[in-house]
Formats: C-alpha cells, structure tokens, sequence
C-alpha cells in the first residue's frame, strides 16, 4: 500500500486554469531506426557522453505504446498534454503519421494536445550555428501545423534555447557537443529567429495560441561584494535576459545585439513577435560569485575556470536526486520578477516545466516538491501575476540526457527492462490535487 503524505488542501486555481504534464520526443518514443538521426543519436554514439553508457533508441517506446501512455492521462485527469514533435521524425517517411495519430488519441480522450515543435533534437545534417537551420526549421514549422493544425490549437515553437546552448554549444555536456564558449553566441541567435520565423509561420497557417518555453531562475549573488554582484550579473543576463528580453521587448540587452550575426535591427522585428503567452521552465534559483580561478564540478556539470562567473551551492535547503536545491519560494520571486520587469510586454504566463528527480514508487518527496511548487505559483498569482497554466515534468521516467536512465522525473515509473508503466505516488497525489480543482 502507498502511503499518502498529508498535507492541507491545495488552494483553487481560477476557473479554467490548463492543469498538464509534458515529455519530449526524444526522452521517450524511441524507434530511432524509424527516423532520420539527429544530433543526440550522434551524440549519444560517442563513447563517454552518456553517464551510464546509455542511448535513447529504445526509451520509453512510447512510439508503440503511446495509446497506454494516453489512458494514464486520462487516468490523471489532466487538461492538456505536452509533448514535442521529432523534427528528425517529420524528415521521414510516415513520421507525421505518427503525430496524426497521437492527436487524434489525445482528442479522442478529452486531453488537449500541446506540441513543442523543437526540443533539442536537432536532424543531424543541421546546425545552429549556420542561420540557413532557423529558415529550414519554419518550412518544417509550416508542414507539421498544415496537418495537425486542424485539432492543435496550442502551440509551442522552441524549449530551452538557453540550455541548448550553454550545454550543446557551449560546455560540450549535450549535443551537439561543441565547446565554444563564447563563440556559441550564434547559436542562440539562431534559434531565437527560428522561434520568430515559426511564430510567423504558425499565424500564416491560422494559429491563435502561440508561446515559447524558456528556462528562468532567480539568480542570487553569493554575497553583496562587487564582483560578486557583478558575476552574478552577468549569469543572468546569459541565462535570462538574453532570451527573455529579445522575445519580450525585441531588443537584446545592452552589449549583446553587437555580438550577434546578421543584420540584429531586421532580426529581432522577426524575433519579437507578439506572443499569445510566455512559457516558463522553473526548478531552482542559481546562486553565483565571481570566478575562482579553477575547474568547478556542479549539478553534473564541469565548469570551465575561464568562465566570468562561478555557480556555488545554496546552503540550507533540502536537495533532489539530481543535486538540485528545493526553492520553491524562488517561483514566485521569478514570476513577481518578471511582471515587474516587462510589465504590459509580458503576456499570460504558462509554467511549462517544473519538476524532481527522486528514485522510488512512494515518492514522498516528489510530492512535497511539487505541493510547495503549486503553493508558491498560487502565491505568485495573488499578487497579481496573470498565470494560466501549470505542467509538471514529467509524465513518464526517462531518458535523461547526458545523465542517462540514471535520475527519474516521472510521476509514473518506467521498468525500462520490460517497459512496464507504475504509477507512483505523486501520479495518485496529483490526480487527487487536480480532482479537487474541478
């Protein structure tokens, strides 16, 4: 019998508030020989890139058991479902079928589907750094909603550019593994007229509900110091402002536009787009100090001493499987934060990801996490921050990237021997938090 942790009620969310779970593409279908390669199946083939060894030809096979995975869904009791769309499988022959399919299942169950079009997957023979990638992916963008668009009506263009390039282009922790440091600034352009291109795209072809999904965390600096203050600074304006800021007002911040490729004044009317809302992928605070002259191992990461900043750990607060601090205080600072920021250039804001690694079916912690998680986006709101819906990350456990099978983010446990789906704990606590909402 699974305990059940007690807690007080959550309290209601407004009337039609978008109650989710998301996935990506290639973290769970598998059947990588029924598609085109992309960056991480070249990626994952180098010996050493993977913790465990591990690749995601297989998964979850949701390609083949997607319909199960649909019923724990609807077992769930969620509004919507977020998935990604493989570019790499769309390149194939029969790879929309796929996604035909999918929706039709998600429609057929009362689930609304909400595509990502691009997370991470890159086709192999493409490359963020080259600018042609941003055009090629709107000519995709156009094919995928001319056939799904008829039953989408939420769409997403980009996750996490600034993961894919701090880690992919950046640090080499991801694919495409490339160490560029500094040099990988294009890449984030790229995508970012990608995004506009898709956005543009998407409207051409009668969309009415177009977001982006970007990470942001509150970044504190390790002490009032200087140049603590300023490294800090700096990691912000990298992580957050940097793709907050172009989407949101159409300007980089100051120094940046003049680092970028092509012509930036042109570029960012594209990449500044009206959105209908704005994604956001939350899981912890940084806190960050000035460089300290060497090597630092952190959150699986190895970051290089010639990096202008250093990430130190946050002391005090209980941590995932993963390493990651549990701050779930930092969710409302963030999105108080950005409705002060932007202020009438902020659209309706969609919580995207948010989401633990913890091992075990009786995830006690998992479902602590996520209660104070829901608790903190309700106190965000209060105070007057217009947000409309929340998805946790993630469905299903799964592949984990660099990490491998290793970390487990799942509500529902995956035997990845026999494929075997469990529910755990948390799935029965957030069908029971989602029951109550109605």
């Amino acid at each position: 019998m699974i305990r059940r942790m007690a807690t007080n009620p959550i309290p209601q969310f407004p009337a039609g508030f978008l109650w989710g779970v998301s996935t990506s593409a290639h973290q769970i279908e598998g059947s990588a020989g029924e598609r085109e390669p992309s960056v991480w199946d070249t990626f994952t083939a180098e010996p050493g890139r993977v913790k465990d060894g591990s690749t995601a030809a297989v998964a979850c096979d949701h390609y083949h058991r997607y319909r199960e995975d649909v019923a724990l869904l609807t077992g769930l009791g969620v509004d919507a479902y977020r998935f990604s769309i493989s570019w790499p499988r769309v390149n194939s022959p029969g790879g929309l079928d796929f996604y035909d399919r999918l929706v039709d299942e998600l429609c057929a169950a009362g689930v609304r589907p909400v595509p990502t079009l691009f997370h991470w997957d890159l086709p192999a023979t493409l490359d963020w750094l080259e600018r042609d990638t941003a055009s090629r992916f709107a000519e995709y963008v156009s094919v995928v909603a001319g056939r799904l668009g008829d039953r989408v009506k939420k769409w997403i263009t980009l996750n996490e550019p600034a993961e894919h390039t701090l880690l992919g282009h950046a640090l080499g922790a991801h694919a495409p593994g490339k160490r560029l440091l500094f040099d990988a600034i294009p890449a984030a352009h790229h995508q970012l007229l990608a995004h506009g291109l898709a956005v543009r795209a998407l409207r051409a072809a009668g969309a009415a509900d177009i977001g982006i999904a970007n990470s942001h965390g509150p970044t504190w600096p390790a002490s009032q110091e200087p140049a603590d203050v300023e490294a800090a600074d700096f990691y912000d304006l990298l992580l957050n402002r940097l793709f907050a800021d172009p989407v949101l007002l159409g300007e980089y911040p100051a120094g940046i536009g003049e680092l970028m490729p092509g012509d930036i004044e042109e570029d960012l009317k594209i990449i500044g787009e009206p959105l209908d809302w704005y994604g956001i992928n939350y899981y912890a605070p940084s806190r960050v100090g000035a460089p300290q002259g060497a090597e630092i191992e952190f959150g699986g990461l190895t970051l290089p001493a010639e990096l202008p900043f250093s990430v130190r750990e946050i002391e005090g607060r209980p941590v995932t499987d993963f390493g990651w601090p549990v701050v779930p205080e930092g969710l409302t600072e963030l999105l108080t934060g950005f409705r002060d920021r932007f202020g009438d250039r902020l659209p309706p804001i969609v919580i995207t990801e948010n989401g633990c690694s913890y091992e075990g079916i009786d995830d006690q912690d998992r479902i602590a996490y996520l209660d104070g998680h829901i608790r903190a986006l309700h106190a965000a709101m209060t105070a007057g921050v217009d947000v409309r819906g929340y998805f946790v990350w993630s469905l299903l456990d799964n592949f984990e990237w660099a990490e491998g099978y290793e970390r487990r983010f799942g509500l529902v446990h995956v035997d990845y021997r026999t494929l075997e789906r469990t529910p755990k704990a948390s799935y029965g606590w957030f069908r029971d938090v989602l029951r109550a909402q109605r």
